[in-house]
């Protein structure tokens, strides 16, 4: 039988004191760096370098970042850990050209903003300067000596239902249509209070109806198509779809001044 090698007591227990001293020292190491962190944690919340050092705005076009970043009211005096994204959109929101605000942190210290603008459907001419229309039809008190080229014209649209109408049916068409279209002037008759007369960059006149355009308008392109390109006049969608080729060269030089204005 295998003689077994007896362990004395007194042998242990020099192993146990050092095996307790060990996890007594990993235990207070663990303290203290726990308390450091904390330490450090309210140092830094409480000094500059917790604070705000960069706003960045993206996606505006008409609206300037630096209007868009007074309206969000953070500055470098900010803390960034307190910053409410919710509250900060809802701030930027108010402006009446902006549809859509997200807000966003990236850590160390930038905000992120992010803007959708109401899309100008077009222009307005008063007093001898362009007046914005947005995409509800309602109106910008800024204006401008000439149109951007962004949006078309909108002439003789006295009454605001129909220019509201108009403005809610441009939304809807692609902006490869708009593109093609320089004027747009109402042109009511006694038949159809809701006619339009369009002034497009490629020579051509549309005759349409609001009520009835954005499901209409898409086809001109396809229209144009089978034209001959020498043939100038005015394309009929309003009721049927008709051609009427310009019955004089000094009414097609009348609609090439329009469409280059």
């Amino acid at each position: 039988m295998e003689e077994r090698k007896v362990v004395s007591i007194e042998d242990r227990i020099p192993k146990l004191k050092q095996s307790r001293r060990k996890k007594a020292n990993r235990r207070l190491i663990l303290y203290l760096s726990i308390l450091f962190l904390l330490i450090a944690t309210v140092i830094y919340l409480q000094s500059p370098l917790s604070n705000v050092n960069k706003v960045v705005v993206k996606g505006q076009q008409h609206v300037s970042a630096e209007e868009i970043k007074k309206l969000s009211k953070i500055t470098n005096k900010n803390n960034y850990w307190k910053i409410d994204p919710s509250e900060v959109e809802k701030r930027v929101k108010k402006h009446v050209q902006i549809t859509n605000v997200q807000v966003s942190r990236r850590f160390p210290g930038t905000v992120m903003i992010n803007v959708d603008e109401a899309e100008r459907i077009g222009y307005i001419q008063k007093d001898g300067k362009f007046q914005p229309i947005l995409e509800d039809g309602s109106r910008l008190s800024a204006t401008s000596k000439v149109p951007t080229g962004d949006a078309p014209v909108l002439s003789g649209f006295t009454d605001e239902m129909y220019l509201k109408e108009i403005s809610q049916e441009l939304k809807k068409l692609p902006e490869s249509i708009t593109s093609l279209i320089s004027e747009v002037h109402w042109d009511p008759d006694d038949d159809n209070p809701y006619r339009i007369r369009l002034y497009m960059s490629d020579g051509y006149e549309v005759v349409a109806s609001i009520r009835n355009f954005s499901s209409k308008m898409p086809a001109y392109p396809s229209i144009v198509a089978q034209l001959s390109p020498k043939d100038k006049g005015i394309i009929h969608i309003d009721v049927g779809t008709y051609f009427e080729k310009y019955p004089s060269k000094e009414k097609k030089e009348e609609n090439d001044e329009h469409g280059q204005g």
